[in-house]
């Protein structure tokens, strides 16, 4: 069954047409069914509130206003992540650089003293 945070991809007549964003899923009076409160994600933004039994949240084919409609959950792909990238030719060359040059410290500035020696002197 869908959850909220899903993601579900709306079917109508049998053709994918948006997807939406279950922000909550509520019991309705009637046994079995819910009130599953839906973000549109398009242009505009829509929030709409659907009453649904649970097959149909499930993903079971319904009807509504005459046309069939179904709920599919989207899940996420996995992808094989690796564990450590290997360093590139330019990528060792750069460290290898960094490692040879000796370290220099920075000149600290006060802004005070720069402010004192670049004010106009009174007189």
């Amino acid at each position: 069954m869908a959850a909220v945070n899903d993601i579900v991809l709306i079917y109508l007549e049998d053709t994918p047409v948006s997807f939406a964003r279950v922000e909550n899923i509520l019991p309705d009076a009637k046994k079995d069914w819910y009130h599953i409160k839906l973000l549109m994600l398009q242009i505009p933004l829509q929030v709409v509130t659907w009453i649904l039994k649970d097959d149909y949240i499930n993903g079971s084919e319904f009807h509504m206003n005459g046309q069939k409609m179904k709920l599919e959950k989207v899940e996420s792909p996995r992808e094989d992540l690796q564990i450590k990238k290997p360093e590139s030719v330019p990528d060792k060359k750069i460290a290898k650089d960094m490692r040879s040059k000796k370290k220099t410290l920075g000149k600290i500035i006060s802004f005070s003293d720069l402010k004192k020696k670049n004010e106009p002197e009174s007189g």
